[in-house]
């Protein structure tokens, strides 16, 4: 609560025997950091008011056992994530069609910002069975013509996400490398599509 400060911060507090306690570094309440990622799953390296948050997203892309696919989301926004798919077929041949499609932000946050478009990411790994590197995160915001736009504070995103030990993005191609962060800049979403397939992270293929 703060009467005479901005109102688009916030601040993250945990319930404890003495009453709440301030959580210092909330990405790691949303990050399961243990083992292999899965495929399906990508961190975006987002942001709450002022502060840069990091969160995974959940996507399972599987075939519908009935005439009508379902869409399925938790923590987005449903309007975005039917855009995203139609993007992603037109635009990427990745065919959603005869699939059902669920999306889950994890920890229970609400993600707004239209950066969270190239979590699509997460859509994309889910339907090749691929997975992203455990060190890499993702943001970006996606056109209805398939290119990937920057996003604004995308410094404060790699910083945040160098803090946590990531060491590569998958981001717009306006992103700078800076902070030990490797950057992996995509101008179109079929070329980010592309990399999660070939699995060249690394730049060798």
């Amino acid at each position: 609560k703060n009467r005479f400060g901005a109102t688009d911060e916030i601040g993250v507090f945990e319930m404890a025997d003495m009453g709440l306690i301030e959580v210092v570094n909330p990405s790691a309440l949303f990050l399961n950091t243990e083992g292999e990622r899965a495929a399906g799953a990508a961190v975006f390296a987002g942001i709450e008011g002022s502060r840069p948050v990091l969160v995974e997203i959940q996507a399972l892309v599987a075939p519908s056992a009935y005439g009508t696919p379902r869409r399925a989301v938790v923590g987005w926004d449903s309007g975005r994530l039917a855009m995203v798919l139609a993007v992603l077929e037109a635009r990427c041949g990745l065919g959603f069609g005869d699939r059902d499609v669920y999306l889950n932000v994890a920890g229970g946050l609400r993600v707004t910002e239209p950066a969270a478009d190239l979590a699509a990411a997460a859509l994309a790994s889910s339907a090749l069975d691929v997975a992203l590197p455990q060190d890499c995160v993702v943001f970006g915001e996606i056109s209805l013509s398939g290119d990937v736009r920057q996003v604004s504070r995308m410094d404060s995103r790699l910083k945040e996400a160098a803090k946590l030990g990531f060491a590569q993005a998958l981001a717009p191609s306006s992103a700078e490398a800076g902070h030990g962060m490797k950057v992996h800049g995509v101008a179109r979403l079929a070329d980010a599509i592309r990399r999660i397939g070939d699995g060249d992270w690394d730049g060798r293929k």
